[in-house]
């Protein structure tokens, strides 16, 4: 069947799993169901609605770009987390800090304190701190698998720098463990320089593997239920796309996804490029700052579940106000308790015995949900009046905080709770509710575009500065266009240079960011 070639663009939350049917940057149909028990019939039953409501059929799309929570869930809540091997390459240095000793111990029990401290990694300007010893990785290989440890974390320090100790362990792990039964995660392919945040990183991806294998494997299922051919990608935190088979091994590439691709949404459904986005949800609102369409990146090391990691993570406040958000001294203290996916049971409107912040929107008539009778004797004007102004405090405290200078940015609001926030300025700066803001997060995905990056360290001794940023950019945009971008359409959208003055040779380190648009018939 001829027609228009669409892409189905997807978001798996902890509570709901919205859709969209997307035309270009145009909107054809959107929906949202709860996410039960089973990823797989959530995908389904919001994928076949938006479908449906298109009026389109399977072969009209042409990518499907799903963004999931799932695998920040699991740190959060602890819960399907594998245990892990944490190999260090530094021996005889960093042996008086041994590896998860800065994580909640509840955390650390899950994943297991199995940490190997063996000789190896680099100092700053390159030398080595000791040798690699075969045999004694080969010795921690016969202790992991005579635990049954079904995943590893190899970390050097300063392999970001140079990666060959972490590939040499890889090698001899893969050569004395059982053949396929052992998921590993090197450091440098992950996070940055600084050793204990990447060792983390990568532990924390290490955990995840087995529940990233089978996550991906519901969300390939599930399209195929659909009947949809066309190639799955899953969403970055950085606002682009990888590979189905590239979320299976890089699960915490996927952390603080929703965010960014509620943030990139915002960008398109707005029009605007560089303003300050607030996403409402249930529990909380995810406050961050749009550049060049895309949201700022942290520049300090960020937690996950009080994890400290260090690679690449959107910049954002989290607020504990959304639509849940349980509401207390006549509308002066809002949350951050909230009833979460039990709204639509504990909520006023829903007959239930609950104050919440969606009971003040409807009470307000800034949202139309529920049975606003349930609401009668247990709220008055001036207890909604209250709360309203509380809530807009509090949003615009935070907006404070994360706007980089005095000037006057516009705000974007997108989420379900967007509606609670009345008015037409906050913070100083107008308002903005785009149509479709409720499903700003799965529009968002749709429209991820294919990153590249380049991450390396050149000696200006014998080439010239100009040559090495035209080479890093090469190298980034020549990445973009592997992973599936028109070549076309790649465009460099951040360069960092670090002198490093402390290697040989004028050193400097440049980070260079392509990203272009998915081309047709990419895999």
């Amino acid at each position: 069947m001829a027609g228009p070639r669409l892409r189905l663009g997807i978001d798996v939350g902890g509570t709901n799993t919205d859709a969209v049917l997307m035309d270009g940057d145009q909107v054809v149909a959107w929906h949202k169901v709860a996410t039960g028990e089973g990823i797989t019939a959530s995908i389904v039953a919001a994928a076949s609605a938006v479908i449906a409501a298109g009026g389109a059929t399977a072969e009209q799309v042409f990518a499907v770009m799903l963004g999931t929570t799932q695998f920040t869930n699991a740190v959060v809540e602890r819960r399907r987390l594998t245990k892990v091997a944490a190999l260090r390459l530094a021996a005889p240095a960093t042996t008086a800090v041994p590896p998860m000793s800065d994580w909640p111990d509840d955390l650390a029990a899950v994943v297991g304190r199995h940490h190997y401290l063996l000789r190896g990694g680099l100092e700053f300007d390159g030398r080595e701190i000791a040798a690699l010893d075969e045999d004694e990785i080969a010795a921690a290989a016969k202790d992991i698998a005579g635990k049954k440890i079904d995943a590893v974390a190899i970390t050097s320090v300063f392999s970001p720098l140079d990666a060959a100790m972490e590939h040499r362990a890889e090698a001899i792990l893969r050569r004395e463990l059982p053949h396929g039964t052992c998921a590993i995660t090197l450091s440098h392919r992950i996070g940055r320089i600084g050793l204990l945040e990447r060792e983390n990183a990568a532990i924390l991806n290490a955990a995840l593997s087995d529940l990233a294998a089978r996550v991906v494997e519901a969300f390939i299922k599930a399209i195929g239920e659909l009947g949809i051919e066309a190639p799955l990608y899953i969403s970055q935190n950085d606002g682009t796309l990888m590979t189905a088979a590239h979320a299976a091994r890089y699960p915490v590439l996927t952390f603080a996804s929703g965010p960014t691709n509620s943030m990139r949404g915002a960008a398109v459904l707005s029009g605007l490029s560089d303003a300050l986005v607030v996403d409402i949800g249930g529990t909380t609102s995810d406050i961050g700052l749009l550049l060049d369409g895309f949201p700022r990146e942290a520049a300090m090391t960020v937690e996950v579940g009080g994890v400290r990691t260090n690679f690449r993570m959107p910049d954002l406040l989290a607020v504990g106000l959304g639509g849940g958000s349980l509401v207390r001294d006549d509308g002066s203290r809002i949350g951050p308790e909230s009833v979460g996916f039990e709204l639509e049971r504990r909520a006023l409107v829903f007959g239930g015995d609950s104050l919440t912040m969606t009971d003040i929107a409807v009470a307000a008539g800034q949202m139309d949900l529920g049975d606003e009778a349930g609401l009668a004797g247990a709220i008055d004007l001036p207890h909604v009046e209250v709360a309203l102004a509380t809530a807009n405090a509090m949003i615009a405290q935070a907006l404070d905080r994360v706007r980089p200078s005095a000037a006057t940015l516009p705000v974007i609001l997108v989420g379900g709770g967007a509606p609670l926030l009345g008015g037409r300025t906050i913070g100083g700066g107008e308002i903005l509710r785009p149509e479709h803001g409720q499903v700003a997060n799965a529009i968002g995905a749709s429209i991820a575009m294919v990153g590249g990056e380049c991450d390396r360290i050149f000696s200006l001794d014998g080439v010239s500065r100009d040559d090495a940023m035209a080479a890093a950019k090469a190298e980034a945009a020549g990445q973009a266009q592997a992973a599936g971008a028109d070549a076309a359409s790649i465009r460099i959208v951040e360069i960092d240079e670090i002198p490093l003055s402390y290697l040989p040779g004028n050193a400097t380190r440049l980070r260079v960011k392509a990203v272009g648009d998915l081309a047709e018939g990419s895999a």
